[in-house]
């Protein structure tokens, strides 16, 4: 089977009141830590209102974290084709995909806020629309074909190619997917990957094997094809030694996001505010409304073998990262990911398990090594016995010819 790959996405949402240049660092810091421990991928986003989500340009993040990184994948998660010309999103791109050493994953997306659109005017209702579009125009000027035009209702290209391609001969390209097929369907339209944002509750997680469907379909229909490994589903969760401490290190924190941001800010049809912290951790982290995993390892672990069996196999876990805990909390939260759950997700302590198994089932086996170590034991025993029983035999030395030890010379 092949290995699960585990990765993070930072949309960010960092609560109102602290210093952002300080949280743009601790963000970067969170980059330096996973690269560390061994995590596949990261992931940030684009957002220009509601105050929660600081990153304009996940370009510009990314540029930075590949710098303090060397190994995980540098995602853009996503930029919003409709706010942008797409040969400058192209252009941005490959000059990150050279900045990073080849790192760089393009995710996509139409925009998710509508005060973010409506700054910019752009109606909500062709932003799905534009964003196939330009996916289509990005994709010819990566690949580098010959020079083309192209005229559209909101830019336009005449004689374009890029001057310089990515370092990567085939940049992976990603589609958000929300609650709605089109993201999927994009994805097959054009036969790229796929970010299920959309999966973060348990309906949405539900909904995920019939929502992969759409993204066959789509791919059949337009002659492309899909690879579930370059499928990446996002789950939410806070991990600690017991689920009472992660209960405890979290609730206040989602309360927080819960009832300020969900439901203050983007007021989303159906969410209520909890009345207490107590009541937020309950709801949102147990039931059949369970949104995240707050918990032990065990729990994350069991979580990711029932959607893989649950969806028919996906490519990798990316875990929403949140402000519910403390900086220190949420740093444990991650390391005990690398820890405990990966390893044990992909298989990897299998190995040891079953060699102290055998050991411990065939005991009898290894007896025989156990009775030739004592077996040498006695021989040594006797060997020394009778080297001592040869030595009382012999004769003792004669005097003359015996030094005279400690006896001193008389100069004569």
């Amino acid at each position: 089977m092949a290995r699960v790959k585990f990765g993070a996405f930072l949309a960010p949402h960092h609560p109102i009141g602290e210093n952002p240049t300080l949280q743009f660092r601790r963000d970067l810091d969170l980059v330096e830590q996973l690269d560390k421990l061994g995590f596949d991928e990261f992931w940030c986003g684009e957002h220009h209102s509601t105050g929660w989500e600081i990153i304009a340009s996940p370009e510009l993040f990314l540029a930075a974290a590949g710098e303090r990184s060397h190994r995980i994948r540098l995602g853009t998660g996503v930029v919003s084709l409709p706010y942008h010309h797409p040969f400058n999103v192209a252009q941005r791109i490959v000059q990150l995909d050279h900045m990073t050493g080849g790192r760089v994953i393009f995710g996509t997306g139409p925009g998710a806020l509508p005060s973010d659109a409506y700054v910019l005017g752009i109606d909500p209702m062709v932003q799905r629309d534009r964003q196939d579009e330009a996916i289509g125009v990005i994709r010819k000027l990566l690949r580098g074909e010959e020079r083309f035009s192209h005229e559209s209702d909101w830019f336009t290209l005449k004689d374009a190619r890029l001057q310089l391609l990515p370092l990567q001969e085939d940049l992976p390209f990603a589609v958000a997917s929300m609650v709605s097929p089109s993201g999927m369907t994009l994805a097959g339209k054009h036969g790229t990957g796929v970010l299920s944002i959309g999966s973060m509750s348990t309906a949405g997680l539900q909904a995920l094997p019939t929502q992969w469907g759409f993204a066959e379909d789509s791919a059949a229909k337009h002659g492309n094809a899909v690879n579930r490994d370059d499928w990446r589903v996002v789950l939410s969760w806070h991990l600690a030694e017991t689920k009472q401490q992660a209960q405890e290190e979290a609730k206040n924190g989602l309360l927080r996001w819960h009832n300020e941001y969900t439901v203050g800010t983007l007021m989303r049809p159906g969410a209520v505010a909890y009345d207490n912290a107590d009541q937020a951790i309950e709801e949102m982290s147990g039931g059949d409304n369970a949104m995240a995993i707050v918990g032990t390892p065990d729990e994350l672990v069991d979580t990711v073998k029932k959607l893989q069996a649950l969806t028919g196999g996906f490519g990798t876990v990316i875990g929403f990262v949140n402000d519910w805990a403390n900086p220190e909390a949420t740093r444990r939260s991650w390391d005990m990911v690398a820890r405990y759950v990966i390893p044990e997700v992909n298989g990897m302590l299998d190995g040891y398990r079953e060699s102290q198994a055998h050991v411990i089932n065939n005991r009898e086996v290894f007896e025989r090594a156990g009775e030739a170590v004592i077996s040498k034991i006695m021989e040594n025993e006797k060997a020394v016995a009778a080297m001592a029983e040869e030595a009382d035999a012999k004769p003792a030395i004669a005097p003359h010819h015996a030094p005279e030890l400690g006896k001193k010379s008389s100069g004569n």
